[in-house]
């Protein structure tokens, strides 16, 4: 297993890199949280973003794809973090369309996913009901009856979900078996309301009342999805510690340059010894989280490696970056001293993003459980 960013990697981040400094700043993302918008990211420039090519990459070339397998995400997602930009990559193309490519039939791929790479629909994944993450656990229930099945329940923190054009809903337990239906957005009975979260992005709770949808609205066959949301949430969690290793990075640098720059008893408060050894301890905790993603971005496609292993490293990217991410944001704060807790500084920013992305698809706890239950 490589371990390294490859030389079209390395290019592939130079581009997103430069791209999202000169497009989306984090002067943007506050501009979006102070205009209240509801989407909660800049549609132009999310066609901008397909216009290059991310909405492709891990797809294959027969549907539409780059090939260019997850690890070319990995750069993209710490670009995002780094920038605090947000777009719908993780809820429609990670997400929603590793599942379109994993279970869905050639009419649903047609349909869908073209769309979802070409960037003329966006797709939500509705699936979590609880305030902690755990698919496992599902109440929502599709009848079967004349005309398909009938959906029924309420679900909680859909990413991106204000605005989508359609849900993959997931419905059923583990007896039964985990389904997925494809439901559009204007289906009867089908309620989004938007979900106020700290980081001022698209959340989104999603009500099912008697949502009848038709028999080609289930993804494969019925009880058999399991396999398929296992692997794209596991693609899932490796990106969000990807955005949160980029996010650390920049919160990082941020805290050091502040470091060299304020002066008090006339010296700059760098050269305390206290801070320097802190500092240098999230160096540490930083490099060694790089170590945790890449090799969770590797492991995606990694064919050699069992399904067992490639869900452990994915938990052990999402674990140890979440709980850096969380350390690295606290540190900054605190050194930054009062400062820290103002709006006027992006410190804050990052913090509020950390703690939401931390917390999505699984929070350190969860993940530290499912390592140990994996092995």
């Amino acid at each position: 297993m490589n371990l390294l960013y490859s030389e079209d990697h390395r290019l592939l981040a130079d581009s997103a890199r430069e791209f999202l400094a000169a497009r989306s700043p984090v002067s943007r993302q506050r501009a979006l949280r102070d205009e209240s918008s509801q989407l909660g990211f800049d549609s132009q420039l999310w066609q901008e973003a397909v216009a290059l090519g991310w909405s492709a990459i891990p797809f294959p070339e027969n549907l539409g794809g780059l090939d260019f397998g997850c690890m070319g995400l990995g750069p993209i997602f710490e670009s995002i973090g780094s920038n605090l930009s947000a777009s719908p990559l993780l809820s429609s193309v990670v997400l929603c369309g590793s599942l379109l490519h994993l279970q869905g039939n050639a009419q649903q791929q047609d349909r869908w996913l073209s769309a979802t790479i070409s960037g003329e629909q966006r797709l939500a994944l509705a699936l979590d009901e609880r305030p902690r993450h755990n698919p496992a656990q599902l109440a929502v229930q599709a009848v079967a009856n004349a005309q398909g099945f009938c959906l029924n329940g309420q679900k909680t923190f859909v990413i991106d979900g204000v605005g989508a054009d359609g849900y993959l809903v997931a419905a059923g337990n583990a007896q039964q078996g985990v389904s997925l239906f494809l439901v559009p957005a204007g289906a009867q009975g089908l309620r989004v309301e938007p979900l106020s979260l700290i980081d001022s992005r698209n959340h989104a709770h999603v009500q099912l009342e008697q949502v009848q949808v038709g028999p080609d609205a289930l993804l494969g066959d019925l009880g058999s999805a399991g396999a398929a949301l296992t692997i794209a949430l596991d693609r899932g969690r490796v990106c969000l510690a990807a955005e949160m290793l980029g996010m650390a990075e920049k919160l990082f640098a941020l805290t050091l340059d502040y470091l060299k720059t304020r002066v008090q008893f006339d010296v700059a408060i760098g050269s305390f010894q206290s801070l320097q050894h802190r500092s240098a301890q999230l160096y540490v905790e930083l490099a060694l989280a790089r170590s945790a993603v890449i090799a969770g971005l590797a492991a995606l496609d990694d064919s050699a490696l069992s399904e067992v292993e490639r869900q452990r490293l994915g938990s052990l990217a999402k674990w140890k970056a979440g709980l850096m991410a969380v350390k690295v944001a606290n540190e900054a704060v605190q050194m930054h001293g009062g400062i820290g807790v103002t709006d006027e500084l992006d410190v804050g920013l990052f913090l509020k993003r950390i703690r939401v992305a931390q917390a999505c698809l699984g929070d350190a706890d969860y993940h530290c459980e499912r390592y140990g239950a994996l092995a």
